[in-house]
């Protein structure tokens, strides 16, 4: 017959176990709240997981019109400064 000295080692076995289990789930809940708040931030920069394991970084959607005026811009800016520094750079005549 079985005494209470007997059942204290499997009781302590029990309660370690318990403990062992409960320190796991605590980790996986706070590894899912992670993994979700990092979704959420990595939509923000237009990033998101595949199902492969991969990381899809998706461009926001520009007019036609926006990028070629600040293309022309920028042609224009680098013609003007040209001319500039090449009539600088001509010795006078006279």
């Amino acid at each position: 017959m079985p005494t209470a000295a007997n059942l204290i080692p499997l009781l302590l076995l029990l309660l370690f176990v318990a403990g062992f289990a409960f320190i796991a789930y605590q980790m996986y809940i706070w590894s899912n709240e992670m993994k979700g708040r990092a979704s959420k931030h990595m939509e923000k920069k237009n990033m998101s997981f595949t199902k492969d394991g991969g990381l899809k970084v998706g461009v926001k959607e520009q007019r036609e019109e926006g990028w070629v005026d600040r293309q022309q811009n920028v042609l224009v800016n680098v013609w003007n400064n040209a001319e500039t520094a090449n009539a600088k750079a001509r010795p006078a005549r006279g």
